[in-house]
């Protein structure tokens, strides 16, 4: 069959989206598609798959896969892509959207657009969570920050977030870090029951911050918006930021802030179509 798709990015952490409205592929399949569509050299290429569903209590649903097949709880680069994707191509005129995954729904704001097309976006992340294990972090304390661990024959400060799914932060640069050997060593540790995306963090100033990604199931990305998310409240939590700061990632900037008032955080970012397609499935 010939299966319809849209490749798009936020800060070129991409996907591939598919309108579950129109596509109708047996769930059973999917991990299976989502590990050929992603693959960059026999098939589409991207970070992962992502489905534009009909929600029963939002107005769209947003299904997200990992590049390996694996179900993933939120991405936040994805879900600004997913309001884009909706408005662009008309499927709501709304500028105010509330869009599900993983059974959460999250508010999101289309804040700039051009000739009707979505530019900027902006989501209520909600609040980050910090109890372990819901996060979920093997420890017996009530939160896990700046906390000492050793994985493998390595020791490392951990500073552990969920956005909505797990987040391992740590304060080293990343530009002089093996990233490639670490990431999969701390995504993998038996701490993380559920494996973890792993944020590499240098504080330029109280709001700005330089951040690589190694993403659970994927690998590294050029952006992810749930740890762009997950860095700020690991900067704040550690007294290095203040609480709105711009996150400088391989594939651009994502403003994030984390509100007093009601310990929501707020993205804001950038999403772009690369293109559309047919591929034989």
């Amino acid at each position: 069959m010939k299966l319809k798709f849209t490749k798009m990015h936020g800060c070129g952490n991409d996907y591939v989206y598919i309108n579950g409205f129109n596509e109708r592929l047996p769930e059973k399949n999917r991990p299976k598609l989502v590990r050929f569509l992603s693959d960059r050299h026999f098939g589409i290429g991207s970070d992962g798959v992502i489905f534009i569903n009909p929600s029963e209590k939002a107005d769209f649903e947003m299904e997200m896969y990992n590049a390996d097949g694996s179900r993933a709880e939120m991405c936040g680069n994805g879900i600004r892509s997913v309001a884009k994707y909706v408005f662009d191509n008309g499927l709501t005129d709304k500028r105010e959207l509330m869009i599900e995954s993983f059974g959460k729904i999250k508010p999101i704001s289309i804040i700039k657009e051009k000739n009707g097309k979505a530019l900027l976006i902006r989501v209520d992340m909600g609040e980050p969570e910090l109890i372990p294990e819901r996060i979920p972090v093997i420890s017996d304390k009530d939160s896990f920050i700046n906390e000492s661990v050793r994985i493998g024959d390595k020791d490392f400060r951990i500073t552990a977030v969920s956005m909505g799914n797990p987040h391992a932060v740590i304060f080293l640069d990343p530009d002089k870090t093996e990233i490639e050997a670490i990431g999969p060593l701390i995504e993998n540790s038996d701490l993380f029951p559920k494996r973890t995306n792993v944020e590499f963090v240098r504080v330029i100033d109280r709001n700005n911050i330089k951040m690589r990604v190694w993403e659970r199931g994927t690998g590294e990305t050029l952006a992810c918006g749930t740890g762009c998310c997950a860095t700020l409240v690991a900067s704040v939590l550690n007294g290095m930021t203040d609480r709105k700061a711009t996150i400088h990632v391989l594939g651009g900037d994502i403003d994030c802030e984390w509100k007093e008032e009601d310990s929501h955080v707020y993205m804001t970012g950038p999403s772009e179509t690369v293109f559309t397609g047919e591929i034989e499935v």
